[in-house]
C-alpha cells in the first residue's frame, strides 16, 4: 500500500492507495478561502497552512486505518511547486519513512496529473494498457497548458506548450478584468450560461498547423481593450456575452491544437488532466472531438483534476521507473520540474 503526499501549492492532501484494491481513502484541506482576499496564492500563507493541515490530516488518517500498517512506501511530490510547500510536504514524507522503516520516493506533479485520467480504470497488466497507448494527453491548470504524446512504454515527450500564459491563469485573469473574485475560472463557467459564445471576436492564436504552441497572452488583453471601449450599462447587459465568448475563445484554441496533433499518428486514447478539466463545456468539446477522430475519451474524475495526493500515490506505482530515490536522505524539493523530467532511481 502506498501514502500519498501533495504539498505543492494551496492543497495538503493525503491518500492511500492499494494497488490491488484501488483508493482507500483521500483527506484534502483546501486553502482557497485563504488565498482569496490577496486574488492568488501567498507563499508563506500556503507554507503557515500546511504547517497547520498535516497533523490533523494524519490524525484523520489513523482514525481509519492503523498506521503504518501495510504501507509499504511513501510517495511525495518533489515539484513542481512552491519551495516552502514542497518543503512541508517532504518533511512529512521523510519523517514519516524514518519513523516507520519505510521508503520514501519523490513522484513530478506534473506527471501524477498526466497519469490521472487512467485512475478510474482497472489497469492491471500491460495488455490493458496496450489498448489505450499511445495516448495523447492534454493537461491544463493555472501554471501549465500542455499536450504530450504517452508511448508504448509510458514515457512521455512534450508535443506542445504556452508561450506565455497558462489557460487557467487565463481563465482567472479573465475573470478578474469581469469583476469576478479569484479564483474566477468556475465562476467565469458560470456566468457565460446561457451567453452568445460568438458575440465578440476574441482572437485563437497560432491557428496554423505547424505552430506546436498555446498563447493566451493576447486574448486577456483583447478582452482588456473591449471592456474599455464599453460603457458600464453595456458591459452590464451583455455580461453573459462577453463571459462566453471570452471562455470560448480559450477553450476553441485548446480543442483546435488538440485536433491538429490528434490528426498526426494514430493515438489510441486521449486524455484530460488539470484543475480547468473540470469545465464542462471543454470537457464536452472534447469528449466530442475524441469521438470523431475514433479514439477513447480519458478525463480525470472531478475530485481529481485539482492538486490531490491520490494521482501521487497512483504515479508511484504506475510510472515506478521515473521516481527520485531517498537513500542516503538525498531526496529534495525541485520548483521547476518539467513534465519530461523525472528521475531514474527507486529505493
Amino acid at each position: 500500500m502506498i501514502l500519498g503526499i501533495e504539498s505543492s501549492c494551496d492543497e495538503s492532501a493525503l491518500s492511500l492507495f492499494d494497488p490491488a484494491q484501488g483508493f482507500l481513502g483521500e483527506w484534502v484541506r483546501s486553502q482557497i478561502k485563504s488565498h482569496a482576499d490577496y486574488g492568488g496564492v501567498v507563499p508563506d500563507l500556503a507554507v503557515s497552512e500546511h504547517l497547520a493541515n498535516f497533523t490533523p490530516l494524519l490524525d484523520l488518517v489513523r482514525r481509519k486505518y492503523e498506521m503504518p500498517g501495510r504501507v509499504s512506501r511513501i510517495a511525495v511530490t518533489c515539484g513542481p511547486g512552491l519551495i516552502g510547500c514542497l518543503g512541508i510536504g517532504l518533511s512529512v514524507a521523510k519523517t514519516l519513512g524514518l519513523l516507520w522503516g519505510i521508503p520514501v520516493q519523490g513522484v513530478n506533479h506534473l506527471r501524477g496529473h498526466a497519469f490521472s485520467p487512467f485512475m478510474g480504470l482497472d489497469l492491471t497488466d500491460d495488455r490493458r494498457w496496450e489498448d489505450l497507448l499511445p495516448h495523447l494527453g492534454l493537461l491544463v491548470s493555472g501554471g501549465n497548458t500542455l499536450l504530450f504524446r504517452m508511448d508504448n512504454e509510458r514515457e512521455i515527450e512534450v508535443l506542445a506548450k504556452t508561450v506565455d500564459d497558462a489557460v487557467g491563469e487565463a481563465l482567472d485573469k479573465g475573470g478578474k478584468l469581469l469583476g469576478i473574485a479569484y479564483p474566477g475560472g468556475a465562476e467565469l463557467e458560470r456566468k457565460a450560461r446561457g451567453g452568445d459564445d460568438r458575440a465578440f471576436p476574441f482572437p485563437r492564436a497560432f491557428p496554423a498547423r505547424n505552430e506546436m504552441k498555446f498563447s493566451f497572452s493576447g486574448l486577456k488583453t483583447s478582452l482588456l481593450y473591449t471592456l474599455q471601449k464599453m460603457e458600464e450599462e453595456e458591459i452590464e447587459n451583455r455580461y453573459a456575452d462577453l463571459c462566453a465568448s471570452y471562455q470560448s475563445a480559450a477553450i476553441d484554441h485548446l480543442v483546435n491544437k488538440s485536433r491538429q496533433v490528434l490528426r498526426t499518428e494514430q493515438f489510441k486514447s486521449f486524455g484530460l488532466s488539470g484543475g480547468v478539466a473540470n469545465n464542462k463545456v471543454l470537457r464536452s468539446k472534447l469528449e466530442e472531438l475524441s469521438n470523431d477522430e475514433g479514439v477513447d475519451f480519458l478525463a480525470a474524475e472531478m475530485r481529481h483534476t485539482g492538486d490531490n495526493a491520490s494521482m501521487i500515490a497512483y504515479a508511484a506505482e504506475v510510472d515506478q521507473n521515473n521516481l527520485w530515490s531517498n537513500q542516503n536522505d538525498q531526496l529534495s524539493f525541485k520548483p521547476s520540474l518539467r513534465l519530461d523530467e523525472c528521475g531514474r532511481v527507486s529505493n
